[in-house]
């Protein structure tokens, strides 16, 4: 029996195969196989990561909601087709939510662990869940994924113990566990990784992840295991490959998670296992962090009072600036690391310390000298706000009126000199600042509210004037790219760390004032965005908890508690891919230093994770602006049905409106045509080609060459 399955599913692989093995396939038996995922959604979190990571890089997907009324049938017409006398199958790929083999029976894990729960296919007519596949539809698929070498994932597969892809030898809570990428795995579609698997444990009280490890079957072939608890020699499957009656399936035994790191560390070589190597959509990974304040100070927050120098209570305490030794200690830090530091500047700021320290100043002296260390950021000349004129002292959260009832806004004269007087400034220094790129103090002068519920009118005739197209954005408060004016917005997070926090013991104080003791057990990206200079945060990649957890020993709370949870939250980020920058502030930079133990921490869990072969990108704000604009005109072209896509044996064409920059993903030396000629797809990045390209400009259609 094993036998015969194993010879049906070479057959089947062969047979997909013998597709890319004929680049020009004219004969009519060879399939057209459209370049869609076809996604069957229960609501759960394991379908929902692999959405994420589908919607992130651009590819598209047919959903299918389980439970929903009036949901498409899944059967043979839904599926597939003819296409100009071809077969054709609708989608190249099929993720559903898992289940189990039929004939699995409830069971017990080792160890006496949660009961592992398996339920086999209701037969026809029988009553199932809404929230699952009937027997029909379930055996539609599998006839579609047998007749055309479609690939199926089961995001949270329920293997029981008498399950043909494996025996589970253990369930339980996963969270501090770290899993790892098997041979097969690397040399399979998990080879961007360096072999690690995380599982974060963000809350001890709370189960974050949930997973099953298998003891491999004949048909069955690990890409990600761990070691069995209790039996460290011994080690079961958590993610693999399942080859049996004509069918390849990778199943994911983990699932249920409060946190998306693993999935989204594994999503790339899912997606890239599904559709075997060739698909719609490309991502890179990047991170770029933005310093806010340069040149100038922040007030202090004071740990007594608990208030910002300048309110009542903490009027005599000192500013936070940066000095000549921090920033000797940032080009060094910068250097060390091959990773560079984005500066936005005040040249303002620097005049007036001169003026008052007798025209001295070894922070601007030591910066200007070292400037081609760093990319450079205006941010307006003096930091003035840029918004509303706020009302007196017990209304200053909220804008002032005139006597006519209207409210006041900076005019837009004064936000042009802003801007131009600080390019300027720059210049006159030799700082390769760019006109087209700015950073308002606090994001002022876009919406804030309740404060000001709308932009500044006068900001965006500013904007248009002064030759701005990127303007720096919180994305706790405007999360998707907008346009203001002739400017487009990029939305930014923060990296969890407060203006006016130069020590350690300020930045955990702040932090548990306005969240709580219990906070430092959650994750610190959390909390209202940080808009402006009074703290940076952003909601937690997936829910946190663990707010009434006892916080850690107050003499380690920083660099044990928050450090490692801000990192994990901005890796998060990295790995979803999203290429929004993150920020902090440059009295994070200066006393105790405390923006570089937490920036360290991103880089090493990104270059302990990845493979050489998978670079973190670390772009300026204008080409994650252009990233996003392209982005989103690529969305917009697929929500509106105005992309074909196809795969005829090695030929891959897309069809896309004029002037849409198409995002692609496929095997190493893939070739687009070019009226008589070729060139090679994207760059190597992950193993793959991955980018952007577009048909030539007689609009004629992308066509690729497959190796």
């Amino acid at each position: 029996m094993v036998r015969s399955r194993r010879l049906a599913a070479a057959c089947a692989i062969a047979a997909a195969l013998s597709f890319a093995a004929v680049p020009n396939a004219r004969t009519a038996g060879t399939p057209r196989v459209d370049l869609a995922v076809l996604l069957v959604d229960d609501g759960g979190e394991p379908v929902a990561a692999i959405a994420e990571h589908l919607a992130a890089i651009g590819a598209p997907v047919t959903q299918v909601r389980l439970g929903e009324r009036g949901r498409p049938r899944i059967d043979e017409e839904f599926l597939a087709g003819t296409k100009d006398g071809r077969p054709r199958a609708r989608y190249q790929a099929v993720v559903v939510p898992g289940g189990a083999d039929a004939g699995a029976v409830p069971a017990v894990a080792a160890g006496g662990a949660a009961p592992l729960r398996a339920e086999a296919p209701a037969p026809d007519g029988a009553r199932v869940s809404p929230l699952a596949l009937g027997h029909a539809e379930t055996a539609a698929l599998a006839s579609y994924e047998r007749r055309f070498g479609i690939r199926q994932v089961d995001a949270h597969a329920a293997p029981g113990p008498h399950s043909a892809f494996g025996t589970p030898v253990w369930s339980g809570r996963l969270d501090g566990r770290t899993a790892r990428v098997t041979p097969a795995g690397r040399a399979g579609p998990f080879g961007y990784l360096a072999g690690p698997v995380p599982f974060a444990d963000l809350d001890p009280r709370v189960a974050e992840t949930y997973g099953r490890l298998v003891r491999p079957g004949p048909d069955f072939t690990p890409y990600v295991d761990a070691a069995v608890p209790g039996t460290p020699r011994a080690r079961g499957a958590l993610v693999g490959e399942y080859a049996d009656d004509g069918r390849r399936r990778l199943l994911v035994t983990f699932g249920d998670p409060g946190d998306r790191l693993a999935y989204r560390l594994l999503a790339r070589g899912i997606v890239d296992w599904a559709t075997n190597g060739v698909h719609l959509g490309a991502a890179r990974y990047g991170f770029a962090v933005h310093v806010d304040g340069v040149l100038g100070r922040d007030a202090r927050w004071d740990p007594e009072g608990d208030c910002t120098a300048g309110t009542p209570g903490c009027a005599g305490l000192p500013p936070v600036r940066m000095s000549g030794g921090d920033a000797a200690y940032a080009r060094d830090w910068s250097a060390d690391r091959d990773f560079t530091l984005d500066l936005v500047y005040s040249g303002g700021a620097a005049e007036r310390h001169r003026r008052a320290h007798g025209g001295g100043d070894p922070l601007a002296d030591r910066l200007i000298t070292d400037r081609e260390a760093y990319r450079w950021i205006n941010g307006t000349y003096d930091r003035a706000p840029l918004g509303c004129v706020r009302g007196g002292r017990d209304d200053a959260a909220r804008c002032a009126r005139d006597a006519a009832g209207e409210v006041r806004w900076k005019p837009e004269r004064r936000i042009a000199r802003q801007i131009e007087d600080n390019v300027g400034w720059g210049w006159a220094r030799n700082l390769l600042v760019r006109r087209d790129e700015l950073v308002t103090a606090g994001h002022s002068g876009l919406a804030a509210p309740p404060g000001q519920p709308f932009d500044n009118p006068n900001l965006a005739p500013a904007l248009g004037t002064t030759g701005v197209r990127w303007l720096a954005s919180d994305r706790a408060r405007d999360p998707l790219q907008r346009r203001v004016g002739t400017a487009s917005t990029v939305p930014r997070y923060g990296l969890g760390l407060f203006a006016g926090a130069g020590r350690e013991r300020e930045q955990v104080d702040a932090y548990t004032y306005r969240y709580g003791e219990g906070s430092l057990a959650a994750d610190p990206g959390a909390g209202d965005g940080g808009g402006g200079d009074r703290g940076a945060g952003e909601g937690p990649v997936a829910g946190g908890g663990g707010l009434c957890a006892a916080p850690p020993d107050p003499e380690s709370r920083y660099r044990s508690s928050l450090v490692p949870r801000a990192a994990h939250a901005a890796l998060g980020h990295v790995l979803a891919p999203d290429p929004g920058p993150h920020y902090l502030h440059q009295s994070n930079l200066a006393e105790d230093r405390i923006a570089y133990p937490l920036l360290d921490r991103v880089l090493a869990d990104y270059r302990r994770l990845f493979t050489p072969a998978t670079p973190l990108d670390n772009p300026r704000l204008g080409a994650i602006a252009r990233d996003l604009r392209r982005r989103g005109v690529w969305a917009e072209a697929v929500r509106n049905g105005e992309v074909t896509a196809y795969r005829v044996g090695g030929t891959v064409t897309v069809r896309a409106p004029a002037g849409v920059e198409v995002p692609l993903t496929a095997p190493p030396g893939t070739r687009q045509r070019f009226g008589r000629g070729d060139a090679k797809v994207g760059r190597p990045y992950a193993g793959r080609a991955a980018g952007w390209t577009r048909a030539d400009p007689v609009r004629e259609p992308v066509v690729l060459r497959l190796p």
